[in-house]
């Protein structure tokens, strides 16, 4: 059962998870794979208001898609996309990457072959994932100017029959610890964690809600 209790912590690391950044027009619009469909639609409402004049879709299969999905996640972000009215060729498909690392230095890659040099970048992703998405990010390309956005909802409509309220939360845990311990592995820049919400992540741990945490 999902107390009140357990709610409210939840809600401090819902909040800090979001980077609040007000969105302004960029080079392109780089969309993180999931089994978040709604980051797709998240993106093309970007381009469709005309804040950037490239999508980039990237991602392969992850841990929650990999033995559910069979098409990779940037392949079915891009036909959600096209379906919203993004034209084809102002796409471009990145669907070999594993992880957020990845889903960066891939695009670089990909980004290269093509011969583009993009320096402002609008990054779509899951709520839950906008602070450590950003952190990853300016790791790997810290030259790049980035604003980071996601799917506009609030943590009790979030949840649906493919994540529900208890997996939210156990993987908002997981992303909390990771952006703690990460920076000293190499895999992301620091951020700062206030004592408040370090604590709700305490308290949800020692609910049980700790199916997500790193090893």
């Amino acid at each position: 059962m999902i107390t009140s209790e357990i709610m409210a912590a939840a809600q401090k690391l819902w909040d800090y998870h979001h980077m609040n950044h007000t969105l302004t027009p960029a080079d392109c619009i780089l969309a993180l794979g999931s089994h978040d469909l709604r980051v797709a639609e998240r993106a093309a409402e970007l381009y469709l208001k005309q804040l950037a004049p490239l999508v980039i879709f990237s991602g392969g299969l992850g841990n929650v898609t990999k033995g559910v999905w069979t098409e990779q996640e940037a392949d079915r972000f891009a036909q959600i996309a096209l379906q919203k009215g993004v034209p084809a060729e102002a796409i471009l498909i990145e669907n070999q990457s594993t992880n957020t690392g990845e889903n960066i230095l891939f695009t670089q890659k990909l980004l290269h072959e093509k011969g583009l040099n993009p320096h402002r970048f609008l990054l779509v992703q899951k709520p839950y994932m906008e602070r450590r998405s950003y952190a990853t990010f300016k790791k790997h390309w810290p030259e790049k100017e980035l604003l980071v956005t996601s799917p506009q909802t609030t943590l009790a409509d979030y949840p649906n029959d493919e994540i529900p309220l208890e997996k939210v939360i156990n993987i908002m845990v997981g992303d909390l610890q990771r952006i703690r311990i990460y920076p000293a592995k190499g895999f992301q820049i620091p951020q700062d964690i206030p004592e408040d919400v370090w604590d709700a992540y305490e308290q949800l741990v020692a609910w049980g809600f700790n199916k997500h945490l790193a090893s």
